[in-house]
């Protein structure tokens, strides 16, 4: 089989051809998979940007942590699979004894790994993966849409997160897949929302078929500006998906005292923070990192009531075997989330932009 995969600490990412999928250990699934979407953290270690040197000591790797796929086999001790479901993945895998594993809270497990980073993942034919990590996909659901699982079930637990309620006045920042989830699932749950992007005019015009009312491009106008012109006063609630550290200072700017910031996006850079006018103005930085298992119920809810609406994240398909050529893509910020098909399950390609 062929998988694009992690082998050097340098830019970029090789396409492979590997022998037979390992044969699903205790309590493991092989999937075949159909349909795996480029993420920015693909996009990170792919770019080698800091903070992903911890991947040096497992190359080489299959990368690819957002798929679906088929069952094709079952490994021992698996209870609730078979050969023939379809599923999804939630690709932190646990530990299961540590103090978080033991309270529910897989997602703070200290020795937790995260398929496609730390051991292999979903840009591959096929992929082995714990049972535990595995959901199973409504029959009506397509699936390369399952695929935006994950991803979707990151924006719900950044705003769960958030702790917003009906009527808040909600910034997001950084119109990318994730952000565009985030600010989608805060007007679902009744949020007013602006979305705000810098020179994003895809994206920022996908927001909009999305039925986002109020975007923002911040290279045309000031963040301040475009609060002040679409809620008259300092949002409740701002949720940044940039990666860039400045971003968390300018949506602290905008929010109001004792509101909340839920800082979402990756960064490389620290944050220069006054933290005496942090504290007067009562305001709190919260982190959502990964997903827990209620955000991911609910994301494949989501997205088997709402597939007309959210399959629109999906901008590009684009083969396994132009892995590097869509890697490319999901750089230019002329797509939101590029999909590899990688096997016999995809026979066509169809519904993409050029």
């Amino acid at each position: 089989m062929i998988a694009l995969r992690k082998t050097v600490a340098a830019f970029g990412a090789e396409l492979v051809s590997l022998g037979a999928a390992q044969a699903p250990g205790y309590g493991e699934l092989a999937i075949e998979v159909a349909a795996a979407g480029i993420c920015g953290s693909d996009i990170h270690a792919y770019e080698w940007t800091a903070g992903y040197e911890f991947m040096t000591a497992v190359m080489p790797v299959t990368i690819g942590h957002e798929f679906s796929g088929v069952v094709q086999s079952v490994g021992e001790g698996v209870s609730g699979f078979r050969a023939g479901d379809r599923v999804t993945c939630w690709p932190t895998k646990t530990c299961g004894k540590c103090h978080a594993c033991s309270a529910g809270r897989p997602q703070d497990c200290g020795n937790r790994s995260i398929i496609g980073l730390h051991c292999d993942g979903g840009f591959a034919e096929r992929v082995t993966v714990p049972a535990a990590n595995c959901r199973r996909i409504p029959d009506g659901l397509d699936l390369q849409i399952a695929a935006l699982t994950e991803p979707l079930s990151v924006a719900v637990n950044a705003v769960d997160v958030a702790d917003l309620t009906p009527g808040d006045r909600i910034v997001v920042l950084g119109p990318g897949p994730i952000g565009l989830g985030i600010a989608w699932v805060a007007a679902n749950r009744g949020a007013n929302v602006l979305l705000a992007g810098f020179n994003d005019a895809v994206r920022l015009s996908l927001a909009r078929e999305m039925g986002i009312a109020h975007i923002a491009d911040l290279a045309e106008t000031s963040l301040a500006d475009a609060v002040a012109e679409t809620f008259g006063q300092p949002a409740d609630r701002v949720i940044e998906a940039t990666g860039v550290a400045r971003s968390v200072a300018d949506g602290l700017a905008v929010l109001r005292s004792s509101g909340i910031l839920v800082a979402a996006g990756i960064h490389s850079r620290p944050l220069q923070l006054d933290l005496t006018r942090f504290v007067r103005e009562k305001k709190q930085i919260r982190a959502a990192h990964d997903t827990t298992s209620t955000a991911l119920e609910e994301a494949i809810r989501l997205l088997a009531e709402n597939a007309g609406t959210l399959s629109r994240l999906i901008t590009h398909r684009r083969p396994l075997s132009q892995a590097v050529e869509a890697f490319e893509l999901a750089r230019s910020r002329q797509a939101v989330k590029v999909l590899l098909l990688p096997g016999a399950l995809n026979q066509q390609i169809n519904g993409e932009e050029a």
